[in-house]
């Protein structure tokens, strides 16, 4: 069997999981976040917090929330590594240092997982799992809880109210992530991923030095970094390490845990909305992309022309053989389509077209299907543009969902649109012009440029994955990418709730003939070629510069 027919076929065993999971997943979420109920254990965190879930808050309230949970994360794991050395289970390690601190804590909350050190030399036991783990469940269930504030605001009318943050975000840790990350980690334990708490111990001679290793809890930590659209890694070969995905068997799952609850999530939307069929169309848009990206990056990695990539059948640098091409490519795909950042390959490897692929899927604001919350909420907001220049079109006020679309939702819209590429373009613009951090850079001309472009994107995005040639320990680097991790994470929100609850105070707007039907194959290529225009104007200058002149010059 060729490596081609291969590729095709994992990627078809993907596609079916994913569509049998979609329709019970996405219910069950709708459900999840629709009750009225409260189990015993989320009752006792209520408690814990001095939480009411039964109150509803309006926007300014639930941002409140977000802000102050995610403020309070950051400052606990910060302060967590910073005393690591006092720690039990520390296996030796000193404590991380302030600059380094504070860009873990921001990568972590941020749901980023931008990762600057290596896991396996800076990082004990009890930072891994009772700091970066735990981040991983909230950060993404606070991404989820945006999410379905959003959806809120389409589906109730006459009303500012959006839920409650802490009941969301507590059913979604409770009832949704830590009963699928249990599943998935035992899946991957059964596929070969290591589960202990040993400590650092001598595996043989390394050319000719002694080669050690430390083992830890790894395949729960490596379940909910894919599930929760995380990224960071127990080892600083992230999921190209053989303990985080062993076999081509743990790889296809941990894609597949990557893309669940993104593509998931637009049934629970039709579900909370009332029609399925707003959902569908959604789905459909972020399918179309992702399935264009993952085609175009398997064609550019296996096409590539020149005696080396031929006799490996590929461009075979940077990936492992476990994986080979298609495995690679897939997950290259999922990992910067959504906010995740795992790598099993090294992006900076692949040919000048496919890094520029990666570049573009996280430009596209991770929307197809994005992060876990983070990617529909996105995506809902480019859905809202494509029914404004629908509207100007036709010269009818745009609606969308029953709610029209006035000068204050385009505002809030437009400013959510505008936030990323002003932090990626504006760092990348002072750390070219500056002397110092040029020289972090392992190559000149595009490919190095194209190693600041990725980081900031990277960070700014929330996605985390890394070039791999660009030294970002520094304090430059770490303070500014720290930065823009914040600021490209709880920005947006802040437009996405200010939007939800000016939706919420509407009322129904009758559907009429005009109507624009957005839950038409018509609207979802107008969506896709909305999203492709606004990064294309966006970003083409700065891709022109790096990826896509390498690719032109090989």
């Amino acid at each position: 069997m060729s490596p081609q027919i291969a590729g095709l076929l994992q990627l078809i065993a993907l596609i079916a999981a994913l569509a049998l999971a979609y329709r019970p997943l996405g219910d069950y979420m709708a459900r999840v976040y629709s009750s009225e109920k409260h189990y015993t254990p989320e009752k006792w965190i209520y408690k814990v917090i001095g939480a009411n879930p039964a109150a509803e808050m309006r926007w300014p309230a639930y941002l409140r929330g977000v802000l102050a949970f995610s403020a309070v994360s950051v400052l606990f794991l910060y302060l967590m590594q910073r005393v690591q050395g006092s720690l039990p289970g520390s296996l030796g390690f000193s404590s991380i240092d302030p600059d380094q601190a504070f860009n873990t804590a921001a990568s972590f909350v941020a749901n980023t997982n931008w990762q600057s050190y290596y896991g396996e030399q800076a990082m004990g036991h009890v930072v891994q799992t009772g700091g970066l783990a735990v981040q991983n469940f909230l950060s993404a269930a606070v991404g989820m809880a945006v999410a379905v504030a959003l959806v809120r605001g389409f589906s109730r009318s006459r009303t500012g109210e959006l839920g409650n943050f802490w009941a969301d975000l507590v059913r979604g840790t409770v009832r949704i992530l830590v009963p699928i990350s249990v599943i998935g980690a035992i899946v991957l334990v059964a596929c070969g991923a290591i589960q202990n708490f040993s400590g650092i111990h001598q595996v043989g001679q390394f050319m000719g030095g002694t080669q050690e290793w430390n083992g830890g809890a790894v395949a729960s930590q490596e379940a909910i970094k894919e599930l929760g659209t995380n990224g960071g890694g127990y080892f600083n070969a992230n999921s190209a390490h053989p303990f985080e995905n062993p076999n081509p068997l743990s790889n296809i799952f941990e894609i597949f845990l990557i893309l669940l609850i993104p593509f998931a999530l637009t049934r629970t939307f039709g579900r909370m909305v009332g029609s399925l069929k707003q959902g569908y169309a959604i789905l459909g848009a972020m399918a179309v992309i992702w399935i264009g990206f993952t085609a175009l990056m398997m064609w550019t990695e296996f096409a590539h022309r020149g005696p080396a990539f031929e006799i490996a059948g590929g461009a075979m640098e940077g990936k492992e053989t476990r994986f080979g091409i298609a495995g690679s490519s897939i997950f290259a795909v999922a990992t910067t389509l959504t906010s995740t950042g795992a790598v099993n390959s090294f992006h900076s490897s692949y040919t000048g077209f496919g890094g520029g692929i990666t570049m573009l899927g996280m430009q596209l604001g991770e929307i197809a299907p994005g992060g876990v919350g983070s990617g529909l909420y996105g995506m809902l907001i480019m859905a809202i543009i494509a029914v404004f220049i629908a509207g100007l079109m036709v010269g009818r006020t745009p609606e969308y969902l029953g709610k029209k679309i006035g000068t204050r939702q385009i505002k809030f819209a437009a400013c959510y649109i505008l936030i990323t590429p002003a932090l990626v373009l504006g760092f990348t613009a002072v750390a070219m012009a500056l002397p110092t951090p040029g020289d972090s850079m392992t190559n000149s001309g595009a490919h190095g440029f194209s190693e600041i472009l990725y980081a900031y994107t990277s960070g700014a995005n929330n996605n985390g994955s890394a070039f791999a040639g660009l030294n970002a320990d520094t304090q430059w680097f770490n303070s500014t990418i720290g930065i823009a991790m914040l600021l490209g994470r709880f920005l947006p929100m802040v437009f996405v709730l200010a939007l939800a609850g000016s939706l919420a105070e509407q009322k129904p707007v009758p559907e009429t003939a005009g109507t624009l039907r957005t839950d038409k194959p018509l609207y979802a290529g107008l969506l896709v070629g909305t999203i492709l225009i606004i990064t294309g104007l966006t970003y083409f200058p700065a891709l022109a510069l790096g990826p896509l002149a390498e690719g032109l010059a090989s």
